[in-house]
């Protein structure tokens, strides 16, 4: 699809339409133009670097959001081997927002689940915008279940505004399947790895998000709340997003200096919609490396340390 440049963007936008206008323009006019084209491609490099390197945590939003962007099922297929979709919750229906199934990684053959958005209007109404229904968090209750009877890792890619907080999901008891999944997945005797790949909101990525291993693409959130609402809230206007984004420190940066995430795995430059092989590559090489730790650990010991991590969340001390 056709990348839609974000506001931040612009900049870089008008130096690469001019470096195109300029070698159109030499192939019509036959002129060398190489010292002027080397210049403006040196400018675009710092430009690019420049705003890429200082991202502000609105922007990572932003990127986080970008229609472009790689999403679950792209990772189950690409980063992924012998991916094959498993439907139903086994209760009341197949949600899909949320596909999953049996995979390989690696040497790991394992269960995989995630959050899927769509790229249009259409493929957004089949999947509910990435917010999944009761089943959907059930279903991932099942795969994960099914991992741990065949002792095949459990692998979960988030990428969510939230659960949906609709009638229909209230009627079908989302509040207790979200609440049944972290339950379950603390004590769940298969090794765990969670990916926040774009969007992190609220209980709707905590769902599936309880593991020996968190991780998060560089340009990803994970927040309690979205920056929008939390300004509604606390400045009482949407317009306050970008210092709500800041205040709530939801990049991976920030979540790796407070304990919250085990790594944050690079992007191309500009985002994971700039380079989608290259995205999909360092996702696979982070996750075959951190399956390869933890399948080795005894699972007692594993289980021990998956409570002692999330335990210590929120545990902090200030100094006088």
């Amino acid at each position: 699809m056709k990348l839609q440049p974000l506001e931040f963007e612009k900049p870089v936008l008008e130096l690469e339409s001019k470096l195109a206008d300029l070698r159109n323009s030499s192939v019509a006019s036959d002129i060398n133009i190489e010292a002027e084209a080397c210049r403006l491609e040196e400018k675009l490099a710092q430009t690019r670097q420049a705003i890429y390197s200082n991202l502000t945590a609105w922007q990572r939003v932003q990127i986080a959001r970008h229609p472009a962007r790689p999403f679950a099922l792209d990772y189950m297929q690409l980063s992924f081997t012998d991916f094959l979709e498993l439907h139903g919750d086994r209760l009341f229906g197949d949600d899909s927002a949320m596909p999953g199934g049996l995979a390989t990684i690696g040497s790991h053959r394992c269960t995989v689940i995630g959050h899927q958005k769509g790229r249009d209007t259409k493929e957004n109404l089949k999947r509910n915008f990435g917010s999944a229904h009761p089943e959907g968090y059930r279903k991932a209750l099942r795969l994960m279940r099914m991992g741990e009877k065949f002792s095949l890792p459990f692998v979960a890619l988030i990428d969510t505004p939230g659960a949906y907080p609709g009638v229909g999901a209230e009627e079908r008891h989302i509040s207790e399947a979200i609440a049944l999944n972290l339950r379950e997945m603390m004590s769940l005797r298969t090794p765990t790895v969670a990916v926040v790949i774009g969007e992190g909101g609220s209980g709707g990525a905590l769902g599936i998000g309880v593991a020996d291993r968190v991780l998060m693409l560089e340009n990803a959130y994970y927040s309690v709340i979205s920056p929008e609402g939390c300004a509604a809230i606390l400045w009482k206007h949407r317009k306050h997003a970008p210092e709500a984004a800041a205040a709530l420190k939801l990049t991976g940066r920030d979540l790796l200096e407070l304990g919250l995430i085990d790594e944050v795995i690079p992007e191309p430059m500009g985002g994971a919609h700039q380079d989608q092989s290259a995205a999909v590559l360092n996702l696979r090489n982070a996750l075959v490396r951190h399956l390869d730790e933890i399948t080795k650990i005894p699972l007692d010991e594993l289980l021990e340390s998956r409570y002692a991590k999330f335990r210590n969340v929120g545990d902090f001390a200030v100094s006088a």
